[in-house]
C-alpha cells in the first residue's frame, strides 16, 4: 500500500515538475516589445484597449514606459526601448534627421483644448480667437498650469504662449513636471487653467470640474506617430517586432480599434495612418 501511495506522490512532483518548466520555457519564449510613450496615450486607456488585441493576433508582449515625448525620444536616442509612440513633430523630425529612427508613420489625430474652472475668471470662454483666449487668461491674474515636462503638450503650450509674448508672470505660471492626468488634478486644486490632449481630458473629466473654455483652433490639432528605434544604431532592439506593431496599428484593424476605443460614447482619438504617407525612413 505504501509502495503504491509512493509512487503516486512521484508521479504527482513529476507532473508538477512537467507544469513548472513548460511555463517557465513559455515565459522565456515570449517576444516582449519596449515601447516609450507620451502619458496621454497611457492615461486615456488606449493602450490597455489596443495592445491585448495587438498581443492576441502576434503573441508579442508590450511593456510601455509612459513619460514625456522628449523623454520618450531621449529613451530611444539611447537605445533603451524598442520603438516610440509620440506627438511631437519637430522633435520627431529631428530624431529622424539625427537616424535613430526608421518607418515614422502618423497613427491618429486628436486636439488640444484649454480647460479651466467652471467659473472662467478670465472669460476665456467668449474669446474670438486662440490668441485672444490666451491673452485673456495672461492679463487676468489667473493661474495657469504647465507641464513644464518637454512633452509634447509642453512643447505645444511653448509655441501657443509664445503667440502673445511668452506665459503669464512666474506667480501665476505653476509647472507640475508631470503627466497630464496629475497636471489637470493640479490646475482643480488651484482653480487654474490648462492645455490638456482631449484624450487625456475626457477619460479623466469626471474627477475634475475643469471644462473647456477654448478648442477647434487648427493651431491645437495633435498628431501622433509611432518610429521604430534604427537596428543599425543599436543592434540589440527588436526591430522586426516594432514593426510588426507599426503595420498593425496602421494597419485596417488598428485603425478600426483606435476609431471604437469611447469614454461616454466619444472617440478620443481618430484614425489617420496613410494621410500624409510615410514620413520617411
Amino acid at each position: 500500500m505504501n509502495r503504491a501511495k509512493n509512487l503516486w506522490v512521484m508521479a504527482f512532483v513529476a507532473i508538477v515538475i512537467v507544469l513548472v518548466v513548460s511555463v517557465g520555457f513559455t515565459a522565456q519564449e515570449q517576444v516582449r516589445l519596449r515601447m516609450a510613450t507620451t502619458t496621454s496615450v497611457d492615461n486615456s486607456g488606449l493602450l490597455g484597449f489596443l495592445l491585448p488585441m495587438f498581443e492576441k493576433k502576434t503573441g508579442i508582449h508590450v511593456d510601455v514606459i509612459a513619460v514625456g515625448t522628449g523623454k520618450a525620444l531621449k529613451l530611444a536616442e539611447n537605445g533603451d526601448v524598442d520603438m516610440v509612440f509620440v506627438h511631437d513633430p519637430e522633435a520627431e523630425e529631428a530624431f529622424m534627421a539625427n537616424k535613430f529612427g526608421l518607418n515614422r508613420r502618423l497613427v491618429m489625430i486628436n486636439d488640444f483644448l484649454i480647460v479651466g474652472p467652471p467659473t472662467d475668471p478670465a472669460k476665456a470662454k467668449g474669446a474670438p480667437s486662440l490668441a485672444e483666449a490666451l491673452k485673456r487668461i495672461k492679463t487676468s491674474g489667473a493661474p495657469f498650469v504647465s507641464r513644464g515636462d518637454e512633452s509634447g503638450t509642453h512643447v505645444k503650450e511653448k509655441k501657443l504662449w509664445a503667440m502673445v509674448g511668452g506665459p503669464p508672470a512666474r506667480e501665476k505660471y505653476l509647472e507640475t513636471g508631470q503627466g497630464m492626468e496629475e497636471t489637470l488634478r493640479v490646475a482643480f486644486e488651484k482653480r487654474a487653467y490648462t492645455l490638456t490632449d482631449r484624450g487625456t481630458y475626457l477619460a479623466t473629466r469626471k474627477n475634475f470640474d475643469l471644462v473647456p473654455v477654448f478648442e477647434g483652433d487648427p493651431a491645437l490639432n495633435n498628431l501622433y506617430s509611432v518610429i521604430a528605434v534604427n537596428p543599425a544604431r543599436y543592434p540589440h532592439t527588436k526591430y522586426k517586432e516594432a514593426m510588426s506593431f507599426i503595420n498593425w496599428i496602421t494597419s485596417t484593424d488598428g485603425q478600426k480599434a483606435i476609431e471604437s476605443f469611447k469614454v461616454d460614447g466619444q472617440v478620443l482619438f481618430h484614425p489617420a495612418a496613410g494621410k500624409n504617407g510615410e514620413f520617411g525612413r
